[in-house]
Order: C-alpha cells, then structure tokens, then sequence
C-alpha cells in the first residue's frame, strides 16, 4: 500500500489531540505511553490475525544483532515474529494508516525526518522474556522511534510481561502489555527490557526510520 493509500484509508484512532499529546511526551521525556489507541474492534482484529499465524506456525524466532551479524539467542531474547506487509488484512492496513497519520504528526511537530515504518507481530510465550537492550543497531542508524502497540485482552498486573523503561538519569517505569495500549520512545536513547509473562504475550512491534 502506498504512502497515498495510506493517508485515503479509514483512520479511526485516537484523533489529533491524542497524537500532539504523544509527540509532546516524548519531546518532554523521550517517551509516552496512552491507552486506548487503537479502536476496540481494530485490537481484537490483530490479535486474531497474531493468534492465527502462532497456530499456523508462521511465526519465527526473533535474531538478535551482534555486529553484523543476527543470531539467535533465545536466553536474550524469546520472542517469535512475523513482519507486516502493506495489503496482508484489512486490520493491518487499517493499523498502518494509524501508524502513517501518527508519522505525519510526529515529523510536523518535531521535525524528526522520519520516512517510512516498519513492524512486526511479536509473540512471547509464557516465561519468555528479553533482555536489556537499545534498538538502534551499531552499524544502521535509520531506527528512529520506538513503537509499541499491545493486543492482549484481560491483562492483569498479577501476569508481569512489562515493558521496562530506563529513562537516563531517572527510575525505571514499567509499561503492562494491556491490549490497546500504545508506548513510543526514542530509538537510540532508551534503555529497555520485556519482562516475563505468566501467559502469552503479543504486540505489534515497530520503527519510525529515518534514510540511512
């Protein structure tokens, strides 16, 4: 789907105020973290999608960079994944007009250049958890900023499987993986870790990029 597509398809979430309040946030502290971002329906719609492709096996286990070089190293990182492709579903189409409109924001209020998104379903299963890392990687610097967008129903603080922040120089702030619940953050400066879960965990994980 084109940039144009994108901005003509049906944008349902979380209206102009809700995106300004996520771009000041993360001037402000280098993150943000809002409720409620995306429709009800639309978070139900891409759990399915992600509980269908863990059924079907279509999810692989996530790499991670070491130089060069992507390895698997599950006692780092324990997630399975699946990236997303413009046309695949209707949610997902849907999901990235969302994500486009929030570019446009981000790049008017903050002048951040960002060119293009791209994301992922990610799945951990129970125990699964990943370590603490940055996700700019050393030899790309096009990542941007972080974005993070949970689809788990009924989440409780009693099944952990937090986002764990660690802004410099301040606490650490934990972020629950509550379905509809949206975190950004800048890509190069935050510290972060996914914590372990008591049940399977999934989101759709992403990146404003820059041009290289």
């Amino acid at each position: 789907m084109s940039r144009s597509h994108l901005a003509a398809a049906h944008v349902d979430a979380p209206g102009d105020e809700g995106y300004q309040r996520i771009a000041a946030a993360l001037h402000d502290h280098g993150w943000s973290e809002q409720d409620d971002f995306l429709p009800p329906d639309l978070t139900r719609a891409l759990a399915s999608e992600c509980a269908a492709l863990e059924a079907a096996g279509a999810l692989m286990q996530a790499r991670v960079s070491q130089g060069t070089d992507r390895s698997l190293r599950p006692e780092l990182r324990g997630d399975r994944i699946k990236w997303l492709e413009a046309g695949q579903s209707l949610a997902c189409d849907r999901y990235l007009a969302i994500l486009e409109t929030l570019r446009v924001v981000l790049n008017r209020e903050l002048f951040l250049g960002l060119d293009n998104y791209e994301t992922h379903f990610a799945f951990y299963p129970p125990g699964a958890s990943y370590r603490p890392h940055r996700d700019r990687f050393r030899h790309d610097d096009s990542r941007s900023v972080s974005i993070v967008v949970y689809l788990n129903a009924n989440w409780l603080p009693d099944h952990g499987g937090a986002l764990r922040l660690h802004p410099q120089g301040r606490v650490t702030h934990d972020i629950l993986p509550v379905g509809g619940r949206l975190a950004v953050f800048l890509s190069a400066d935050m510290l972060h870790e996914v914590l372990p879960a008591t049940r399977g965990r999934s989101s759709l994980t992403g990146w404003f990029r820059v041009r290289s």
